[in-house]
């Protein structure tokens, strides 16, 4: 039988169970192989290795993993697509699929049930991520501290170009900070319109974070970090004393530029172009006045 991702056995399998795509679930299934085969090699799988994938769809790029991989977890928010997943990996035993809501599943249980308890340790995320909530699932399992080594997502480029982009640069953001804090940023590739069914808007790409054994820099205070990183681009042309000024409240202007200086850093200088060490820093220079 010919692979799932081939135009003619999607648009069957489409026919078969009478799907309609819902545009609200930013649902688009890739049909091309070569595509699948680069997205699920980045993953360098093994034999031992379980993936989660997360919006498989019909379970194009969920066959792939299948073929590399000892087990595959799938999560579908859409009840519709449960037949069809089920009729389509029949023939791959060492595939579950859990239906629900990925920001809303217990994540850290079911890796350690699915994955762990099995004794499968080498794991990875390898996924075609629903554009419209990319960042927050992304975010949610790095800050669930889950054993994956890798996550290997195909999102949206403009996406992927801020969540690995380098300080001074345009993309460069709180979003580029919170996940490079947890782990390694690399744009591996990128993925034109034509290659999924049906085609997105915008241009897509994968990208690989390798994650983190220890977080990027040290910190006295992570909830703080990550809070300064926001107020710091809150308005990007404002310099990093205004910003955070607005933040913690005028009152406290001079008590921010002193934070500023006694952590090195120029208080004309704008949010993006401080690295995450100087962040940290900043960070942690600010404490007394988060502590008020």
């Amino acid at each position: 039988m010919k692979d799932i991702a081939t135009l003619h056995r999607t648009k069957e399998i489409l026919a078969k169970h009478g799907f309609s795509f819902k545009k609200s679930l930013g649902q688009n299934f890739l049909i091309d192989l070569n595509v699948l085969g680069n997205i699920v090699g980045a993953a360098n799988l093994t034999p031992e290795s379980g993936v989660l994938e997360i919006g498989p769809g019909i379970g194009s790029l969920t066959e792939q993993s299948a073929k590399q991989a000892k087990k595959v977890v799938a999560l579908e928010i859409d009840q519709r697509l449960l037949p069809i997943l089920e009729d389509s990996l029949a023939p791959y035993p060492h595939v579950k699929v859990i239906h629900g809501d990925a920001l809303e599943l217990d994540l850290e249980t079911i890796v350690d049930e699915e994955f762990t308890q099995q004794g499968i340790t080498d794991l990875a995320v390898v996924a075609n991520l629903p554009y419209y909530v990319t960042t927050p699932i992304i975010m949610r399992i790095l800050e669930a501290r889950t054993p994956f080594r890798t996550l290997i997502m195909m999102i949206q480029k403009e996406v992927a170009e801020r969540i690995g982009a380098q300080p001074g640069t345009k993309a460069y953001g709180s979003l580029s900070i919170a996940i490079q804090y947890y782990a390694e940023a690399e744009v591996c590739f990128t993925v034109p319109k034509q290659v999924f069914i049906p085609a997105p808007n915008v241009d897509s790409a994968v990208i690989r974070l390798n994650i983190r054994k220890e977080p990027a820099v040290k910190t006295l205070d992570e909830k703080l970090f990550f809070e300064v990183t926001r107020a710091s681009f809150a308005q990007r042309r404002k310099t990093i004393l205004n910003n955070l000024s607005s933040h913690f409240g005028k009152a406290e202007k001079e008590a921010v530029e002193a934070a500023l200086h006694e952590a090195g850093i120029d208080p004309r200088r704008r949010g993006e172009t401080l690295s995450l060490q100087e962040f940290a820093q900043l960070a942690d220079a600010l404490l007394p006045i988060k502590k008020r």
